[in-house]
């Protein structure tokens, strides 16, 4: 097979969940014997042609130069070089900013759409942009020969919203298996003596709400906030909330570096909530983290009774004075780890990638 991926800013990651599983999967591909090809931004890091057997494509993005609009421009550039690859297989992943080409996707080529999480319900976009990704979430089902939901719910949604074959391949995560204390040290804190938190600081993420739960509980325990801070939100949070007890780290791309301070934390505060299996979610269970997750029934899928859940700070301040116990956050990460061990292998979960292409072609 031969394989297109679009829809990244490129691989080897750099930026994000996306990045990181066409990482992933296109290295994995290339294994089973696929021959994969993977739009990378002109300006990646990268700028080898092959990298890991992966064949990589170069386009111009102008995102560094006009924000959001340059996303479209990007992916406008990839539909189009992708006209003349002769793809068996073009695997979008996201619907976003390429949905609105889908009139010049190859005609020849199976397209199969990653379809994330439900974009149009996130509240850090105003009115006008939810009703926009409402309608691109329309274009890329409809242009798609398969979807792909990397968990149920958004399957069940998906079924029921569009007449099309959809299925569910979760996400994976590597088992964490080497802490070291000393790695702390940078960051003055003791195993089991801080809590953590690892997001991009926007509002649909409940950072603010998991920062006053931390403060409401009157606990001395520090929280560490890892993400951007330089966007109006997180510079917001950082001016109103920094303090001797919640510690902003700013961003970390270092996997072993977050691994560490998930493995050590006391607790790992999840606040996603736009739906999807969020990898930085299943990093935690792996790096046996135990996790307060934000109650809906995308985290619940993953995480089942094995997690403390809050919908707001009144409950995280509860969890904190009264909930919290060791018998329990060893029960939590357990299972946890064995969730990771049956669901989210990604040896498995390649092949039912590379098995969902085989089939539809």
């Amino acid at each position: 097979m031969k394989i297109g991926i679009l829809g990244t800013r490129g691989i080897p990651n750099h930026y994000g969940g996306f990045e990181q599983f066409a990482e992933y999967l296109s290295v994995g591909l290339v294994e089973l014997g696929a021959e994969v090809w993977v739009y990378n931004s002109h300006n990646h890091p990268c700028q080898e042609k092959v990298w890991k057997n992966v064949n990589l494509i170069h386009c111009f993005d102008p995102e560094y130069k006009i924000g959001l609009a340059g996303q479209f421009v990007y992916d406008f550039n990839c539909i189009l070089d992708s006209r003349k690859r002769n793809f068996d297989i073009l695997l979008q992943l996201g619907y976003t900013t390429n949905s609105i080409w889908y009139k010049l996707l190859p005609a020849k080529t199976k397209v199969v759409t990653n379809m994330d999480g439900l974009e149009w319900k996130r509240s850090k976009y105003n009115r006008f942009l939810r009703w926009f990704l409402k309608h691109a979430e329309k274009f890329a089902a409809n242009s798609s020969h398969l979807l792909i939901a990397d968990s149920e719910p958004i399957k069940h949604y998906l079924q029921s919203s569009y007449s099309i074959q959809t299925l569910h391949i979760s996400y994976g995560a590597d088992i964490f298996e080497t802490p070291n204390a000393d790695s702390l040290k940078p960051y003055n804190v003791l195993p089991q003596e801080y809590y953590l938190l690892i997001a991009r600081l926007q509002p649909d993420n409940h950072i603010e709400e998991i920062i006053k739960g931390v403060i409401a509980c009157q606990s001395k325990i520090p929280l560490l906030v890892v993400g951007n801070t330089n966007n109006t939100f997180g510079n917001y949070l950082k001016n109103h909330y920094a303090s001797g007890q919640i510690h902003f780290l700013g961003s970390i791309f270092c996997k072993e570096t977050l691994n560490q301070l998930r493995h050590f934390s006391a607790l790992y505060f999840h606040g996603h909530s736009a739906g999807g299996t969020n990898p930085s979610l299943l990093e935690a269970m792996a790096a046996s983290a135990p996790i307060c997750a934000h109650d809906n029934s995308f985290n619940r899928a993953v995480l089942g009774i094995d997690a403390y859940y809050f919908e707001n700070e009144e409950q995280i301040a509860e969890v904190l004075k009264n909930q919290f116990g060791k018998t329990k956050q060893i029960s939590f990460t357990a299972n946890n780890l064995t969730k990771i061990r049956l669901n989210h292998v990604w040896k498995n979960i390649i092949l039912g990638y590379y098995k969902a292409f085989a089939d539809i072609i």
